[in-house]
């Protein structure tokens, strides 16, 4: 068989009918069953999203769990949060109660429609890294006709109702926000997550507008990701008009964005510079950033408390988070993780949730604490396109040369520091620039902040010359 790309460092993702056909969906399946019962469980809970062969890859994987010995139970389509809710959850069947040991969403997050894939957890923890490359190992050794022989006949996963227990629970937990009037809009850009946000602040009594509430896997109106500006415009325009504040939400609802209205235009905050909000309602905290996020974020969180920084990565953040003790996590791209009073998972309704809780406590003034920050520049991610092959030996390239000042241009600036926790993080004088491999698409991921606008251009140039160096040494 051809070697695929579908197992990823955080998740196993591909093309519906290339790479996730029936046979390599079944066999997924089937190993990830044996997983589960190996760590001592078998009941697997599996939701799906709204694209539009989401529930034909459900049928499939549902046939290879089953092959396996363990059950499969169907949560229906829900958001990937909902998924992970529903291993902190009991379900009454056939009069008892039942826990699910695993969980998988089938969901293609934010990618392209063609796209489709899983994101697992297996007893509550995060089925990653090692543990997916191991599976692949087994996925090329297993034939598809000894897992074919083992599905039973007439077997349909028992519906489990997890997205009612998610909503009376947020409900529940956040009562007191109960008729909290302030101009709201919400764009969820036709993926799964308005399923669940809608019916809650509904409950809640809290008036809002919709954009494009209504699951559509083709996503017509716009691409469910929020951490691109360009999806943004729509929520921008609502959010100008009504005032308040907007929240944009991914694919499959793990991932926001929030916009606030001010006098010079809609204010996108970015996830960093939500951790330095949320750090202030919490005595002494503890959170956890990615390599990723502004020196701003680490600084100002250091005053008052403890600050992190750690890998790039979902499943990464809420390891670490389980590990530390933490009460948060924030990457850029808008996952945010909450321990305290929460599970420490990413879930972008509660996130919302959180900061309608601190608009009510704070009003629209409750960012304030930016205003008194350093004033920094920063780039958006700049996306290097590369290969799979090519991708992490570039970074680590990268690492020897900057390591060697023997080898960097005579005009280079000075480095002051080197991290290397996740890509390369290089410290100058006035700011820093970032490197690093995607661990889902073939690029490098580069990000740049410094004091001036001048400084950033400058340090931007000098890691982007090294790169282009490398590409013409490969010709």
């Amino acid at each position: 068989m051809q070697k695929l790309t579908i197992f990823r460092e955080y998740d196993i993702r591909g093309i519906y009918n290339e790479d996730l056909t029936r046979e390599n969906v079944t066999r997924i399946g089937y190993l990830l069953g044996l997983e589960l019962q190996k760590r001592g469980g078998r009941n697997l809970g599996v939701g799906y999203d709204a694209r539009v062969h989401s529930e034909i890859i459900f049928d499939w994987f549902c046939q290879g769990v089953f092959a396996s010995g363990a059950c499969a139970y169907n949560l229906g389509r829900i958001p990937t949060p909902v998924g992970y809710f529903a291993l902190y959850s009991e379900f009454e069947v056939q009069s008892q109660t039942l826990q699910l040991e695993g969980s998988v969403m089938i969901t293609g997050s934010h990618n392209p429609p063609k796209y489709n894939g899983f994101k697992i957890t297996l007893c509550k923890e995060p089925f990653f890294g090692d543990a997916i490359y191991a599976l692949e190992k087994d996925f090329y050794t297993l034939e598809f006709e000894e897992v074919a022989k083992k599905i039973p006949k007439n077997t349909i996963p028992q519906k489990l109702n997890v997205l009612d227990l998610y909503v009376d629970y947020l409900a529940n937990e956040f009562a007191h926000l109960k008729g909290f009037d302030l101009p709201i809009s919400m764009d969820c850009g036709n993926g799964i997550a308005g399923v669940g946000i809608a019916r809650i602040l509904e409950r809640l009594d809290i008036r809002f507008k919709g954009l494009f509430l209504e699951p559509d896997g083709n996503f017509p109106h716009h691409h469910p990701d929020p951490s691109e500006e360009k999806n943004l415009q729509d929520l921008k325009t609502e959010v100008a008009a009504r005032g308040g504040i907007g929240f944009a939400f991914d694919g499959d609802g793990d991932r926001l964005a929030v916009i606030k209205h001010t006098r010079e235009g809609g204010k996108v905050y970015k996830g960093d510079e939500l951790a330095i909000i949320f750090a202030q309602t919490i005595p002494h905290p503890i959170i956890i950033g990615e390599v990723k996020c502004s020196l701003n974020m680490y600084e100002s969180i250091d005053r008052i408390g403890q600050s992190i920084m750690y890998k790039t990565g979902h499943s990464n953040l809420k390891v670490k988070l389980k590990e530390s003790g933490a009460h948060m996590a924030f990457e850029v791209s808008g996952h945010i993780f909450f321990n305290d009073r929460y599970f420490g998972y990413d879930d972008a309704t509660y996130a919302a949730l959180r900061v309608i809780e601190l608009l009510k406590t704070k009003g629209l003034e409750f960012d304030k604490v930016l205003e008194s920050l350093p004033k920094l520049y920063s780039t958006d991610e700049i996306k290097i396109q590369t290969s799979e092959e090519e991708k992490f030996a570039q970074v680590e390239r990268l690492k020897e040369i900057l390591n060697d000042v023997s080898k960097l241009p005579a005009n280079f600036p000075k480095i002051v520091k080197i991290i290397s926790i996740d890509g390369v993080r290089v410290i100058f004088e006035e700011g820093w620039g970032l490197v690093r491999a995607s661990n889902t698409t073939p690029v490098l991921v580069t990000r740049f902040e410094a004091k001036s606008k001048e400084a950033v251009a400058m340090y931007q140039r000098a890691l982007l010359a090294l790169l282009d160096n490398f590409k013409k040494e490969e010709q």
